[in-house]
C-alpha cells in the first residue's frame, strides 16, 4: 500500500516509518518537525515527507493514499499542562479535519494511535476495549473525542481502527525521556538510585515500540471485515505492571543501584491494567516480541553507549515539553505552537 504515517519524525513514528518500508509498502511521513535534531544516537532514515502542522492538512495532500497511520499530536500529559486548549485544538479538532481530509480524498484506512490512557483512574481489573472511558488529563480525553467522532466517519468507503496503545518504551532514533521506564533505567544508570515519582502503586501496561509497529502492520494488512471500526488494546497480558515492579526489573538490570522514593509521593490518578485478549484473537499475525526484561536491557547498553546522563534524558532533547519551552524562548514557535515563519 502507499501509506501516509504522521508524526513519522517522532518517537514511535521514527522506528515505524523504516518498519513499515521493510514489509513492501510505500510511506511517506507528514510532521511539523518540533523534534529535528534531537536524535539518539544515528538520525531516522530520510524518507519522502510533508513538513506540515496537522492543523493545516488539506485534500490535495492525501489524495493517492491507500491508508493513513496517525501517531501526530502532543504526545503526553505534561504538554497537556501548558495549555489545555493546544491539546484540545491539535490532538482533536486536528485530528478531525485530518480524517475528514483522508475520507474526502478516498483514502479507505485509517489507523489511530489511540492510548489505553484513556480508561483513566480503573484500578487493577483488567479493562477489555468495552469498559468505559475515565480519563484524568487533557491528552487522554482527546484520545477518547477523537475515537468517539471517528466511528461517527466510518463508511462503505472509509474503515477506521483504533489501537489503543499501552505504555510505550524501547531505543528509538528520537528517544523519549518522560517515560516511566526509560527515566527509571536513567536515574539508575547515573545516579544509583531507582527514583519513584508516586507511591509506586498505579498499574501500567507496556508495550515496546517495535510491538507496536507489528501491531499497526497486523491491523493495516487484516481484512477490513476484521477491523472496520474496531479498537484493539495494543500489548500484551503479562506487561501489565504496577510501577514499582517496574522499579525492580531496573534494579535488576543496573547491579548496585537501589530504589528509592520521592518525599511526598502520591498514588497517580493514571491508574489502569489491561486484557489484550482480542488483539490476539482478532489479528493472530500479531506476535508481541518484546518484554520488559529485554527492552530494560537492550536500553541500558544503549544509554551506556552513548553516555547518556539523567542531566540530557530530563533537557530540551529527549524530554517533549522542555523542548517546546526551548522553541518558544527562541521564537521558533508562537503561543499556538505554530512555526514562526523568518
Amino acid at each position: 500500500m502507499r501509506i501516509l504515517i504522521t508524526g513519522h519524525a517522532g518517537f514511535i513514528g521514527s522506528v515505524m516509518a523504516p518498519f513499515m518500508q521493510e514489509a513492501g509498502h510505500e510511506v511517506v511521513g507528514l510532521d511539523i518537525g518540533y523534534f529535528d535534531g534531537c536524535d539518539f544516537g544515528s538520525p531516522p532514515p530520510p524518507i519522502d515527507q510533508l513538513q506540515l502542522d496537522l492543523r493545516d492538512v488539506r485534500v490535495s495532500h492525501l489524495e493517492g493514499f491507500d491508508a493513513v497511520l496517525h501517531l501526530a499530536g502532543l504526545s503526553n500529559d505534561p504538554l497537556g499542562s501548558i495549555d489545555p486548549q493546544l491539546t484540545y485544538d491539535i490532538n482533536f479538532i486536528g485530528s478531525v479535519r485530518l480524517a475528514q481530509a483522508a475520507k474526502e480524498a478516498g483514502v479507505e484506512r485509517f489507523l489511530f494511535a489511540s492510548s489505553c490512557s484513556l480508561y483513566g483512574k480503573a484500578g487493577d481489573a483488567p479493562l477489555d476495549e468495552t469498559s468505559p472511558f475515565s480519563p484524568v488529563t487533557p491528552y487522554a480525553e482527546t484520545k477518547a473525542w477523537f475515537e468517539r467522532a471517528l466511528a461517527g466517519m466510518a463508511s462503505d468507503d472509509f474503515s477506521p481502527t483504533y489501537l489503543r496503545n499501552a505504555t510505550a518504551h524501547g531505543n528509538s532514533p528520537r528517544l523519549r525521556g518522560d517515560l516511566v521506564v526509560h527515566h527509571l533505567l536513567a536515574s539508575a544508570l547515573t545516579t544509583g538510585e531507582v527514583l519513584i515519582k508516586s507511591d509506586g502503586t498505579p498499574w501500567r501496561p507496556l508495550v515496546h515500540i517495535e510491538d507496536i509497529c507489528r501491531g499497526f502492520l497486523s491491523a493495516l494488512e487484516a481484512p477490513r471485515e476484521v477491523v472496520h471500526d474496531q479498537a484493539f488494546n495494543l500489548g500484551r497480558d503479562d506487561e501489565n505492571y504496577q510501577v514499582r515492579d517496574i522499579a525492580e526489573a531496573v534494579a535488576a538490570a543496573v547491579p548496585g543501584s537501589v530504589i528509592t522514593y520521592a518525599p511526598g509521593g502520591e498514588p497517580d490518578v493514571r491508574d489502569y491494567r489491561v486484557s489484550f485478549a482480542k488483539i490476539s484473537e482478532a489479528l493472530p499475525d500479531f506476535k508481541a516480541q518484546w518484554d520488559l526484561e529485554r527492552s530494560v536491557a537492550d536500553l541500558a547498553e544503549a544509554f551506556r553507549r552513548h553516555g547518556l546522563t539523567i542531566q540530557e534524558l530530563e533537557g530540551p532533547r529527549f524530554t517533549r515539553l522542555r523542548r517546546i519551552q526551548e522553541l518558544q524562548a527562541a521564537s521558533e514557535l508562537d503561543s499556538q505552537l505554530r512555526r514562526i515563519q523568518r
